[in-house]
């Protein structure tokens, strides 16, 4: 859905971005990465058209972001960090206002606006002034205003930044339901405990270059080869880790500090499904199944340090 191929750019003399490359396949939720400063909003915003690449280009559903930026505009949508709002308003005249904006047509402005406000659980807080809302309500009325045009891509710079526990997880809950519906949403975030659960792909970014980029599991693999499954069992009798010692791509068998047993391996799903044929076969009482993830915070400590060829 967004290509970024081979994208530098400067800000007077500072290089803010090196010859940057990577894909965002269509339908998923992708994680952009990386500290402050590391150029994450400079791409996001050329993604958007608000910026031109000094070199190299962006192609946003096959649309070049230069060549192409009102074409680009139809099929996304974009909430910057701080993005403010217009609080002396209503929430549907908010809306209102941003739908002719859009020049979406007149007829179809008022069923979009209650598609979009039923999306976000906007509907009951239509007549209250923006004013009077929480951030957590904003944020969601900012996303509000993405949809609006019904875009294929979504771009949200740090979408739940200062946002108390309980709005993190409906902001989550709402980003899941938009990749449901089939958007492509991006992501970006320094606080990488809010991306974990989410995203399927990443780009890492650092100092304007890119350290990785691809789907979550294949980098974890990259960074190390061997895997690792938990095994829950009803109860642990004397031996129970023998029968797995004997399969040839089992590395390492041992008793976890919550009583399991861990079982590191060789492989992918194949071998997961030969661990836990091995336990049924030794009248082993399997409870749970649990294969350790790669998790970002990891990853991206694994990648800053230069482990990743």
């Amino acid at each position: 859905m967004i290509r970024v191929e081979g994208v530098s750019h400067r800000f007077g003399a500072m290089q803010v971005l090196h010859d940057i490359w990577f894909e965002v396949p269509a339908g998923t939720v992708f994680g952009f990465i990386g500290p402050n400063g590391a150029g994450k909003t400079t791409t996001l915003r050329m993604m958007a058209t608000l910026l031109e690449p000094d070199e190299g280009r962006i192609l946003v559903d096959g649309h070049d972001v230069v060549e192409h930026p009102a074409e680009v505009r139809r099929v996304l949508g974009f909430m910057p960090d701080g993005f403010g709002v217009y609080e002396r308003v209503t929430v549907s005249e908010y809306l209102e206002f941003f739908s002719a904006a859009y020049a979406i047509p007149r007829e179809r402005r008022a069923r979009n606006l209650e598609a979009v406000m039923e999306l976000t659980d906007l509907g009951p807080l239509r007549d209250r002034l923006v004013a009077a809302m929480s951030k957590g309500m904003k944020q969601r009325l900012a996303i509000a205003r993405t949809l609006l045009h019904d875009p294929k891509v979504l771009i949200l710079d740090e979408p739940a930044n200062g946002l108390d526990p309980r709005a993190r997880i409906e902001m989550r809950e709402l980003i899941e339901q938009l990749q449901q519906l089939g958007k492509t949403v991006v992501l970006s975030s320094h606080i990488l405990t809010e991306l974990s659960d989410m995203v399927s792909a990443v780009c890492i970014l650092e100092k304007g270059r890119v350290l990785a980029a691809g789907p979550v599991e294949r980098i974890g693999r990259q960074l190390r080869p061997e895997r690792a499954v938990k095994l829950r069992l009803l109860e642990y009798p004397e031996g129970c880790d023998a029968p797995f010692r004997e399969l040839p791509d089992v590395t390492h068998v041992e008793r976890g500090p919550e009583g399991h047993l861990r079982i590191t391996y060789h492989g992918g799903d194949e071998t997961v499904a030969v661990i836990v044929a091995r336990a049924v076969g030794a009248s082993l009482r399997v409870v749970r199944v649990e294969p350790e993830r790669d998790d970002l915070e990891h990853i991206f400590l694994e990648v800053t340090r230069g482990e990743l060829q």
